[in-house]
């Protein structure tokens, strides 16, 4: 026992650390993460078309510059500027040249030492969305030693301007951009997954994390009314699956005390099966001692006697066999329904005066268990021939009628009686265990256990008719389906 004690506590440790959601592993960790990265792509789809506008940008501006110098140079005279002057208009616009074309006429107004060869052309006024994207990114990564073209009008004049430059400077610019806009978007994805997950996590993961805790709680001990979830007042989806999970949990609270008291009654009932049969074989020999007696008063007892204690015994017998342990899977095989009948029939304590009609076909087969569909069968018939008989009326029609029919691959038998029928209560819990008599005294494990048996058989035991002097159920059994491989493998020839 003390190695034992370890091993279950160290199990029930297991068990527990196996139920609890690592952080990790939670929805609140997931859907921060997915915000953070779905914030983040969004500010990169946004980030490209901010990249290209800020390149073209930085292309009108030093574009402007330079039409400023040409119109000074166009209206002074460029061949008064010394080289070193030419140099420092250059270097201060980051150019190797300067060009104005007028009329489609190029001229050539500031040059350094000789033209450079050009590797891009860019039309500032033609530049699309697209195509300003894609140069963006081919200057961001790619650029730095290149030699570029910029060309296109400036405001509202009508000559059309031209720059040759190095990108290096425009390279370094649109980096430190990038850098900026990056840090920028880091924070403002950081900021807005913290207040949507804070905003979800009040409005669903909360809640959500409520239910799991009281789910885990319940499964521990789910027949204390205190594990019951207590549903909050609202009226969205999480409401309507916490009053639900409330409802489902309250009715398996009832459902488990009701298995409780069956397994008790089940309990008691095995623990004085023998101490019963022992004092009802007793009292059926004393009671054919007392058939034996010529006193008249006895003679009118013992019949009645008799039938108590058969009462007695069948109701014991009932309990019993409904306390065992689970049926048997059916043993199917064609049966042949008519003589199955007539062994119920002759089973069955039919009284003078009631009717007993085998309407079924000689020839009509069943797939079913015999036994388990015999036992069904006798239970239905029983519980006619015993409605039956409490009408004492001369005058009435008893009669017990069983006839069968095949719809498809589905066998339809039908039980049909001349009895009074069901009482309401009888009808609501029909195949209820304990309940469902329809008589004083009665269990009602009849019906309950044909309805036990036939579901075993994949069909249904249901109520047609019950009204006052007719009464119908049918039982309802598909054939047994076949396996193809098999079927198949059954019939290949061998070689």
């Amino acid at each position: 026992m003390s190695e034992a004690s370890p091993a279950n506590e160290g199990t029930g440790t297991a068990k527990a650390a196996g139920r609890r959601v690592p952080l990790s592993r939670g929805l609140s960790t997931k859907l921060l993460l997915l915000t953070i990265v779905f914030v983040l792509l969004a500010e990169v789809l946004i980030f490209l078309p901010w990249i290209a506008s800020y390149r073209l940008s930085w292309l009108k501006e030093r574009l402007n510059t330079a039409a400023a110098v040409s119109i000074v140079l166009v209206q002074g005279e460029p061949a008064s500027l010394s080289r070193a002057a030419q140099n420092d208009v250059l270097m201060a616009i980051g150019a190797k040249a300067i060009a104005v074309r007028d009329g489609g006429v190029s001229r050539l107004l500031v040059v350094a030492d000789m033209p450079p060869n050009v590797d891009e052309h860019i039309d500032i006024a033609n530049t699309g969305m697209l195509e300003g994207m894609t140069g963006a990114l081919d200057t961001l990564f790619f650029g730095g030693d290149r030699m570029l073209r910029v060309f296109g009008p400036v405001g509202e004049s009508d000559k059309e301007f031209e720059l040759i430059m190095p990108d290096y400077r425009l390279r370094e610019a649109m980096l430190i951009y990038s850098r900026n806009v990056a840090f920028v978007s880091l924070l403002i994805s950081v900021f807005t997954a913290m207040l949507v997950y804070a905003a979800i996590d009040l409005i669903m993961i909360g809640p959500i994390r409520a239910m799991t805790r009281s789910m885990l709680s319940f499964s521990e001990a789910p027949d204390e009314p205190s594990r019951v979830i207590h549903p909050a007042a609202r009226s969205d989806e999480i409401g309507v699956a916490e009053r639900e999970l409330s409802l489902m949990q309250q009715r398996l609270q009832k459902m488990l005390a009701e298995q409780k008291h069956l397994a008790d009654l089940g309990l008691a009932v095995s623990k004085i099966n023998h101490d019963m049969r022992n004092i009802l074989a007793s009292a059926q020999l004393m009671s054919d001692r007392l058939r034996q007696v010529k006193d008249p008063t006895v003679q009118s007892f013992a019949p009645k006697l008799l039938r108590a204690l058969d009462r007695a015994v069948a109701y014991s017998e009932g309990v019993l066999s409904y306390g065992r342990a689970q049926e048997a899977p059916p043993s199917r095989r064609r049966l042949r329904l008519y003589q199955l009948v007539e062994d119920v029939h002759g089973l069955l304590d039919i009284e003078e005066g009631i009717e007993f009609v085998n309407a079924v076909e000689s020839a009509f087969e069943v797939d079913a268990d015999s036994d388990q569909l015999f036992r069904v069968l006798t239970n239905l018939c029983r519980n006619a021939v015993q409605a039956m008989a409490a009408d004492t009326e001369s005058a009435l029609v008893r009669r017990l009628a069983v006839s069968a029919e095949r719809q498809g691959s589905v066998s339809r038998i039908v039980v049909t009686d001349t009895g009074p029928g069901l009482p309401p209560k009888a009808r609501e819990n029909l195949f209820a265990a304990f309940r469902g008599s329809a008589r004083s005294g009665g269990t009602g494990l009849g019906l309950a256990i044909a309805h036990e048996l036939v579901r075993a058989h994949g069909g249904t035991v249901e109520l047609v008719e019950s009204i006052g002097g007719r009464t119908t159920f049918a039982v309802t059994i598909p054939d047994q389906p076949v396996r193809l491989d098999q079927a198949r493998g059954s019939l290949r020839r061998p070689a």
